[in-house]
Parts: structure tokens; sequence; C-alpha cells
């Protein structure tokens, strides 16, 4: 069965970089805040290369939403290094390390080749998934429809059609 919102979001640990040094990253360290989990393809692509210098400049806005933002993808640290040592440049959130795909398995994202499909998860305070959305590989994320929903999710209510906070 795959992972639906209102269920447990599946807890792991993985190796993670942030900026230049080598960390962990895991969704129990978070409880009590909520999380953005969102996993890339793979390290040193175009549309990844998009993506994360917007995510991690997030992080602010984030934070006043009692909010973090986890990436990852299934590439190694080894590959992060190389990719923030290039194009990506250091950013402000931590990109894990998901060797092997199972935490992406756990998510339902993980493609027969390897790597996972572009996925954004929005996990409550209380480690429950409330928000899931995801795209083929080739499809970049809007942020600010990210803090959009992540928003419409704390005013604990109902949020019609093209709401705005």
């Amino acid at each position: 069965m795959s992972l639906q919102v209102r269920s447990p979001a599946p807890d792991f640990t993985l190796p993670a970089l942030l900026g230049n040094e080598e960390t962990s990253i895991s969704l129990s360290a978070h409880k009590g805040k909520w999380v953005v989990f969102a996993w890339y393809p793979k390290d040193d692509t175009a549309v990844c290369l998009s993506e994360l210098p917007v995510f991690s400049s997030l992080k602010s806005d984030l934070t006043e939403r009692n909010a973090v933002l986890l990436a990852a993808s299934t590439q190694d640290v080894d590959s992060k290094k190389a990719w923030v040592a290039g194009d990506l440049g250091s950013l402000d959130i931590p990109l894990g390390a998901d060797v092997g795909g199972k935490v992406a398995a756990d998510y339902g994202i993980l493609l027969d080749m390897g790597l996972s499909l572009r996925a954004t998860f929005i996990i409550d305070p209380e480690g429950i998934l409330r928000w899931q959305c995801v795209h083929d590989l080739p499809i970049g994320r809007n942020s600010g429809e990210i803090v959009r929903v992540l928003d419409a999710l704390q005013t604990g209510g109902a949020c019609l059609v093209d709401w705005t906070r």
C-alpha cells in the first residue's frame, strides 16, 4: 500500500550535506515542527539546480511558520559535495543521501532506475503526512505553492479555491 495523506510519515535517518559539512537528517529530530520534505531525482541536473537555491531561500519564511525544509535524493554525500563545489554552491538546507533508495521507497517515489520522482511532502508536528505532490522528473515545483499549502494547513480549517494568507 502506498503512503497516504493523513497517515504517519515514515521516520528516517539519512547522511546529509549542509553547506560543506557532513551531517545527518531525520524526521524524528523535528518533532513539534512542520517538515517540508522535498525529493529531487538526481544531483547535478538542470531542474534540480533551478529548485534547490530557491528552496534554500525559503528558510526564513519556513522558520516563521515553525517549519523546516529537508531535501533528499538517492545520490551519495560525495556526489552532493562535488555538486556544491561546482555549479550548486553552498545552501542553507540539508541535502540527504538515500543511497539504495529505502526512504524513497517508503515514501512511494522510488523509480526502477534507482532515482526518486520529484516529490514534496508536508508533515505536521506530530509526524502525520498532510500533503504530497509528486511530479515527473523534468517538471520543477512552484515554491510559492508549497508555502501557500503550508499556510493553508496551519489554519486548521477549510481554505477555498485560490485561498491565500
